[in-house]
């Protein structure tokens, strides 16, 4: 079997963090992606998402992200190119195609067991796999027997197969504000919340809100290990989502009360044909490979670990959670600094065994 220092499961922003940070520390990563690529879930998502930091704090360590206008806010495509080429200029193990499907405890090591039936051994493993695999479909009425087409923002792409229909979004987080301003340009739209959408300035007395986040320290500050749960985000604006809603396009409703063949029942006990559903409801850690590894994972699939380190099972490492440590854990501009962090302590770790 083929042995390594430490086994990275991802090859996204937050396993090409890993690798690097593991690199500075004596350490010789392995990192394994499942796609055919190192970008990790960014081909995936929709074309016109654009990241909420501008250029200048959305950088993995060692590689500024390139181009003119520091103060611009990538696009997906830019962003799946600067880590395509972060991935290159690494001097790790990369290894495209590949999808581990287990990690089991062998005597003093970890076992990776890859689909096709290859293994490795390692010291470590870091579980940087992310969450777009995993994406949180909530428990709505009648929504498993609703007639239209109901899809998770994982599977939304662009407007077009949508024009002139009807559309709900549901979600109040940046990516279902996003989305629903863009369907609504073509389509009849409404924005379903169980609370009305929190708005947050994208520039604050001149400057954009990352440059506050980052004078103040509060980026980094490491209040993830006193919070029970992530808590609500925000919609990140410079006033054209606000106005967007403002004006109906697309409108704002409490959320619906059940979903009856083709028709949502609304809170007032109005019914109404509705053609689809797009639920912007967010994801969840995707680590179904570590369900072999007891103590890996609680009883809903989620990390039991503190700031990074699984807390029951030695050698066994996260990076990319979000809330991992702090508000900018699952970023780009957050996950080197977590990356960092963990790949210190596992070098300690494994100098002492």
């Amino acid at each position: 079997m083929e042995h390594a220092d430490i086994a990275v499961i991802g090859g996204g922003q937050s396993g090409l963090a890993a690798a690097h940070a593991l690199l500075r520390h004596g350490l010789r990563p392995v990192v394994f992606e499942a796609s055919d690529r190192a970008a990790g879930s960014w081909p995936r998502y929709y074309d016109s998402l654009t990241l909420f930091s501008p250029a200048r704090y959305s950088s993995l360590p060692g590689m500024p992200f390139p181009g003119a206008g520091r103060d611009r806010h990538p696009h997906r495509d830019e962003v799946v190119a600067y880590l395509t080429a972060y991935a290159n200029r690494l001097n790790a193990d990369i290894r495209t195609s590949c999808r581990v499907t287990a990690v089991r405890r062998t005597g003093d090591v970890l076992s990776v067991e890859l689909e096709g039936g290859d293994r490795l051994s390692a010291r470590g493993v870091v579980a940087a796999s992310g969450t777009f695999g995993r994406p949180h479909r909530p428990a709505l009425p009648g929504l498993e027997t609703f007639t239209g087409r109901v899809l998770h923002a994982a599977d939304y792409r662009s407007p077009a197969p949508f024009a002139d229909r009807r559309v709900v979004v549901v979600g109040a987080g940046n990516s279902a504000v996003q989305i629903a301003a863009e369907l609504a340009e073509t389509a009849r739209v409404t924005l379903a919340t169980r609370a009305p959408v929190k708005f947050a300035a994208q520039r604050v007395l001149g400057r954009d809100l990352h440059f506050w986040l980052a004078r103040t320290g509060l980026d980094a500050a490491p209040l993830g290990r006193l919070l029970s749960r992530p808590p609500a985000q925000p919609v990140l604006d410079d006033g054209r989502y606000r106005a967007a809603l403002a004006a109906g396009r697309p409108d704002r409703r409490p959320m619906f009360t059940c979903a009856d063949g083709a028709e949502l029942v609304w809170p007032d006990g109005q019914r109404e044909g509705v053609d689809a559903i797009v639920l912007a409801t967010g994801y969840r850690p995707d680590l179904p490979y570590l369900a072999p590894l007891h103590g890996a994972l609680d009883v809903d699939g989620n990390p039991r670990h503190r700031e990074g380190l699984a807390t029951g099972v030695p050698g066994l490492a996260f990076v990319g959670l979000e809330w991992q440590r702090s508000l900018s854990s699952n970023s780009l501009r957050g996950a080197g600094r977590d990356a960092d962090r963990v790949a210190r302590r596992l070098a300690a770790r494994l100098a002492r065994r």
